[in-house]
């Protein structure tokens, strides 16, 4: 019987990524290694490390992950690749005898992986072109109505100035004349781990706190430590050299977005600080609002009985991989 692969999904700034390095360090005194998939779509990218919260050198070091500084933020690293990515990744961390775990919080990466995107069409530039020369005209915001007049299920998924997304789901609908919404409902079922997972079954720990102030306070205190550890100048690095703009998916991450716009004097540094402590609330409720919708096993972080359970539950999962 295929062992299951585990998945440690959650919002942002939950403590996935510790409790990923303590279940492996907890295998490793077991005489198995972990080996870490990272699912972050900004964790792709290089020279972006402070503002993703990127695992430490050291962090990485001693525990192996992929799918980190994979891409340059001029580059696209898309749900697709990522899908295609962690299956090949899998069979060979299994292969060599190790334990796959895959880590993080962008939910359209998991269900590209678990579930397949076989029926969307492949990112056209013309069509992004097209869909980004009249959005210059209209701005976001008219763009996101535009949407919801032919995708409503869609739009109300997505705020108004989710430029990428509302970009991504106007372009599926000008390439095959259909919904985004409707191409997921007829992607494979959540029961059925017959398309992309054909050989793993899946299993997976949320990390959802419940107290919603609780998580907004630590979100705004983990931006102002990033603030704190150099940020503006790493977004500053990046904005200086002169090829990058806010058209791509890397700059769009939250936080650098917000960054980016400040260093083009477009608003002050207050403002600035207030937008990206909104565009993380905002990032941290559609994680949350994808979580609800899967099967998963939800514990509470900020409550040390049940990260506890969790980590209990986390270690009979990879257990049942162990050599």
């Amino acid at each position: 019987m295929q062992a299951k692969v585990l998945s440690i999904v959650g919002p942002t700034g939950v403590g996935k990524s510790h409790l990923a390095l303590d279940l492996a360090r907890q295998c490793r005194l077991q005489g198995q290694n972990v080996e870490i998939i990272s699912m972050d779509s900004a964790l792709v990218y290089r020279g972006m490390d402070i503002g993703t919260a990127k695992p430490t050198t050291a962090e990485q070091a001693e525990v192996i992950h992929h799918l980190i500084d994979i891409r340059d933020p001029s580059e696209s690293y898309s749900a697709a690749h990522f899908a295609n990515d962690a299956k090949q990744l899998i069979e060979k961390i299994q292969a060599r005898g190790n334990i796959p775990l895959i880590v993080g919080g962008t939910m359209l990466y998991w269900r590209a992986w678990v579930y397949g995107f076989s029926k969307l069409p492949p990112a056209d530039p013309e069509t992004r072109k097209r869909i980004d020369a009249e959005a210059l005209l209209l701005g976001w915001p008219g763009m996101h109505a535009k949407l919801a007049q032919i995708d409503p299920i869609t739009a109300y998924r997505l705020q108004p100035n989710d430029s990428q997304r509302i970009q991504r789901a106007l372009e599926v609908y000008a390439l095959t004349g259909q919904p985004l919404s409707l191409l997921f409902e007829e992607s494979p079922s959540a029961t059925g781990r017959d398309s992309e997972l054909s050989e793993h079954a899946v299993e997976v720990i949320s990390l959802e706190p419940s107290n919603r102030i609780s998580l907004h306070a630590r979100l705004e205190d983990r931006f102002d430590q990033m603030l704190e550890n150099n940020f503006m100048d790493e977004v500053r690095t990046l904005f200086e050299r002169g090829d990058l703009h806010t058209n791509l998916p890397a700059i769009r991450s939250v936080g650098y977005r917000q960054a980016w716009e400040y260093l083009e004097g477009k608003v002050d540094y207050p403002t600035m600080k207030q937008k990206a402590y909104a565009a993380t609330r905002q990032l941290s409720k559609r994680q949350v609002t994808w979580l609800r919708a899967m099967q998963r096993h939800a514990f509470d972080p900020f409550s040390p009985a049940e990260l506890q359970a969790a980590k209990t539950m986390a270690m009979g999962i990879l257990k049942a991989s162990f050599k």
